[in-house]
Protein backbone atom coordinates (compact mmCIF):
# COMPACT_ATOMS: atom_id res chain seq x y z
CA UNK A 1 0.00 0.00 0.00
CA UNK A 2 1.02 3.46 -0.43
CA UNK A 3 1.53 5.66 2.46
CA UNK A 4 -0.33 8.69 0.40
CA UNK A 5 -3.77 6.11 0.45
CA UNK A 6 -3.11 5.80 4.53
CA UNK A 7 -2.75 9.41 5.26
CA UNK A 8 -6.34 10.55 5.32
CA UNK A 9 -6.86 7.22 7.94
CA UNK A 10 -3.97 8.61 10.30
CA UNK A 11 -5.07 12.43 10.22
CA UNK A 12 -9.20 10.99 11.08
CA UNK A 13 -7.83 8.39 13.43
CA UNK A 14 -5.49 10.78 15.22
CA UNK A 15 -8.35 13.62 14.88
CA UNK A 16 -11.23 11.18 17.14
CA UNK A 17 -8.13 10.60 19.51
CA UNK A 18 -7.43 14.26 20.30
CA UNK A 19 -11.47 15.03 20.18
CA UNK A 20 -12.11 12.18 22.81
CA UNK A 21 -9.00 12.83 24.79
CA UNK A 22 -10.35 16.63 25.34
CA UNK A 23 -13.68 15.04 26.20
CA UNK A 24 -12.79 12.82 29.07
CA UNK A 25 -10.26 15.56 30.39
CA UNK A 26 -12.79 18.16 30.45
CA UNK A 27 -15.01 15.64 32.37
CA UNK A 28 -12.93 14.62 34.66
CA UNK A 29 -12.43 18.54 35.75
CA UNK A 30 -16.05 18.30 36.15
CA UNK A 31 -16.15 15.23 38.44
CA UNK A 32 -13.32 16.64 40.48
CA UNK A 33 -15.16 20.27 40.62
CA UNK A 34 -18.23 18.14 41.96
CA UNK A 35 -15.94 16.26 44.40
CA UNK A 36 -14.57 19.26 45.65
CA UNK A 37 -17.78 20.62 47.31
CA UNK A 38 -18.40 20.58 50.99
CA UNK A 39 -20.88 21.86 53.24
CA UNK A 40 -20.95 25.60 53.59
CA UNK A 41 -19.79 25.96 49.73
CA UNK A 42 -21.72 28.45 47.31
CA UNK A 43 -22.61 26.70 43.62
CA UNK A 44 -24.48 27.26 40.87
CA UNK A 45 -26.27 24.96 39.16
CA UNK A 46 -26.40 24.13 35.63
CA UNK A 47 -29.78 25.78 35.52
CA UNK A 48 -28.20 28.75 36.78
CA UNK A 49 -29.93 28.80 40.46
CA UNK A 50 -27.10 29.76 43.35
CA UNK A 51 -27.25 28.22 46.68
CA UNK A 52 -25.18 27.12 49.86
CA UNK A 53 -24.32 22.93 50.44
CA UNK A 54 -25.68 21.63 53.31
CA UNK A 55 -25.00 17.99 52.98
CA UNK A 56 -22.67 16.10 50.07
CA UNK A 57 -24.09 12.36 49.47
CA UNK A 58 -22.61 9.64 47.15
CA UNK A 59 -25.05 10.64 44.14
CA UNK A 60 -26.95 14.34 45.35
CA UNK A 61 -26.17 16.88 47.50
CA UNK A 62 -28.66 18.69 49.69
CA UNK A 63 -28.75 22.39 49.19
CA UNK A 64 -30.11 25.51 51.07
CA UNK A 65 -31.55 27.86 48.04
CA UNK A 66 -33.03 30.34 50.47
CA UNK A 67 -33.14 30.71 54.13
CA UNK A 68 -34.46 27.76 55.36
CA UNK A 69 -35.71 26.51 52.01
CA UNK A 70 -33.47 22.93 51.26
CA UNK A 71 -33.92 20.96 48.34
CA UNK A 72 -31.92 17.80 46.97
CA UNK A 73 -30.61 17.88 43.65
CA UNK A 74 -28.30 15.12 41.43
CA UNK A 75 -24.42 15.96 41.76
CA UNK A 76 -24.51 16.11 38.18
CA UNK A 77 -26.75 18.99 38.17
CA UNK A 78 -23.68 21.07 39.63
CA UNK A 79 -22.12 23.78 37.21
CA UNK A 80 -19.59 25.07 39.16
CA UNK A 81 -18.41 25.46 43.33
CA UNK A 82 -17.95 29.14 43.61
CA UNK A 83 -14.88 30.13 46.08
CA UNK A 84 -16.37 32.74 48.79
CA UNK A 85 -15.50 35.84 47.16
CA UNK A 86 -17.42 35.50 44.11
CA UNK A 87 -20.58 34.04 46.22
CA UNK A 88 -20.28 36.78 48.05
CA UNK A 89 -20.19 39.06 45.53
CA UNK A 90 -23.01 37.20 43.51
CA UNK A 91 -25.59 36.46 46.15
CA UNK A 92 -24.95 39.67 49.15
CA UNK A 93 -24.15 42.22 46.49
CA UNK A 94 -20.31 42.36 48.58
CA UNK A 95 -17.67 44.13 46.39
CA UNK A 96 -14.00 43.53 46.35
CA UNK A 97 -11.50 45.65 46.07
CA UNK A 98 -11.46 45.77 42.33
CA UNK A 99 -14.78 44.31 41.26
CA UNK A 100 -16.56 46.50 38.19
CA UNK A 101 -18.76 44.42 38.19
CA UNK A 102 -22.51 46.27 36.96
CA UNK A 103 -25.29 46.23 39.07
CA UNK A 104 -28.42 44.68 37.57
CA UNK A 105 -32.12 45.54 39.01
CA UNK A 106 -33.61 43.18 40.71
CA UNK A 107 -37.18 44.68 39.15
CA UNK A 108 -36.77 44.81 35.54
CA UNK A 109 -39.74 47.80 35.43
CA UNK A 110 -36.98 49.97 36.83
CA UNK A 111 -34.82 50.00 33.79
CA UNK A 112 -34.68 53.11 32.37
CA UNK A 113 -33.92 55.18 28.88
CA UNK A 114 -32.60 58.78 27.96
CA UNK A 115 -35.73 60.23 26.22
CA UNK A 116 -34.40 63.09 23.51
CA UNK A 117 -33.74 65.81 25.96
CA UNK A 118 -31.70 63.35 27.79
CA UNK A 119 -33.31 62.97 31.09
CA UNK A 120 -33.83 59.41 31.86
CA UNK A 121 -37.25 58.05 31.34
CA UNK A 122 -39.05 54.91 33.13
CA UNK A 123 -39.91 52.32 30.33
CA UNK A 124 -43.50 50.98 31.38
CA UNK A 125 -43.54 47.21 30.35
CA UNK A 126 -46.94 46.96 31.12
CA UNK A 127 -48.54 49.79 29.30
CA UNK A 128 -46.40 48.86 25.88
CA UNK A 129 -48.14 45.52 26.15
CA UNK A 130 -51.73 47.22 26.94
CA UNK A 131 -51.68 49.76 24.17
CA UNK A 132 -50.82 46.58 21.80
CA UNK A 133 -53.72 44.98 22.88
CA UNK A 134 -56.00 48.02 22.37
CA UNK A 135 -54.09 48.22 18.68
CA UNK A 136 -55.25 44.45 17.99
CA UNK A 137 -58.65 45.42 18.96
CA UNK A 138 -58.80 48.29 16.82
CA UNK A 139 -58.05 46.32 13.92
CA UNK A 140 -60.97 43.68 13.73
CA UNK A 141 -63.90 44.45 11.52
CA UNK A 142 -66.94 45.93 12.59
CA UNK A 143 -70.35 44.39 12.47
CA UNK A 144 -72.60 47.61 10.40
CA UNK A 145 -76.73 47.20 11.33
CA UNK A 146 -77.58 44.97 8.39
CA UNK A 147 -75.15 42.19 8.98
CA UNK A 148 -76.41 39.03 11.22
CA UNK A 149 -74.62 36.71 12.84
CA UNK A 150 -75.92 33.59 11.99
CA UNK A 151 -75.12 32.60 8.39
Amino acid sequence: MDIVTLLPFVVLIGAMFLMTRSAKKKQQQAVNMRNSMTPGSGIRTIGGMYATVKEVHDESVLLEVAPGVHAIYAKNAIGAVLDDEEYNRIIHGVEGDESDAPVVPDDASSLTKDDEDGDAARIDLGKKADDADRDAADATPKKTDGESDTK
